[in-house]
């Protein structure tokens, strides 16, 4: 430099030292500091763990609503599927004075109604004979000699059932045809 001034130094910069395992504090901090430190740190956590305890607790609450409002729904949809059919049980019972046949005819279709309904819900009738007894399909009330039937196969539907695969409402009851000796 030209003006006789001696170059200046960078002024010196403090270079940040490590903590050390099991160092709290900064290096220069006495321990009160260093304490008062620690327990705002840890009120920090508690805080934060308080508001996700009440968090999980809201949602747990909300999901709890949402559970009874989605039940509520269900049971009024399926309430509602069941209205016709018990409409058309009040109009056969109005008629039970009128001609036999047309009575029966008359119950026979609503039996049809309430059989479409429970298809609608996921619940479609079966009631074959002939087929192989399945223990997941089929509960065996009674076993019968049949010399002209395939051993083990349904024979006779008691009561039929309604479902598939993993959505049983009721196994059908049936009898089975036993081996023959």
């Amino acid at each position: 430099m030209a003006t006789g001034q001696e170059p200046m130094s960078p002024p010196e910069q403090e270079v940040p030292q490590q903590e050390q395992p099991g160092e709290t504090s900064a290096p220069n901090q006495p321990p009160a500091a260093a304490a008062d430190d620690q327990s705002a740190a840890l009120d920090e956590l508690r805080d934060r763990w308080h508001r996700a305890l009440a968090d999980l607790d809201n949602l747990r609450k909300r999901h709890v609503k949402e559970l009874e409002r989605a039940r509520s729904d269900e049971r009024a949809r399926t309430a509602a599927a069941w209205l016709p059919v018990l409409d058309n049980l009040e109009r056969a019972l109005a008629h039970a004075d009128a001609d036999p046949s047309a009575v029966l005819k008359g119950v026979e279709a609503v039996r049809d109604q309430a059989v479409e309904v429970l298809r609608g819900l996921g619940y479609p009738r079966y009631e074959e004979t002939g087929v192989p007894f399945d223990p997941t399909r089929h509960e065996v009330v009674g076993v019968i000699d049949a010399p002209d039937a395939e051993p083990n196969t349904v024979a006779q539907v008691v009561s039929p059932g309604y479902g598939a695969d993993d959505k049983q409402l009721r196994p059908a009851f049936v009898v089975v045809s036993k081996r023959q000796e």
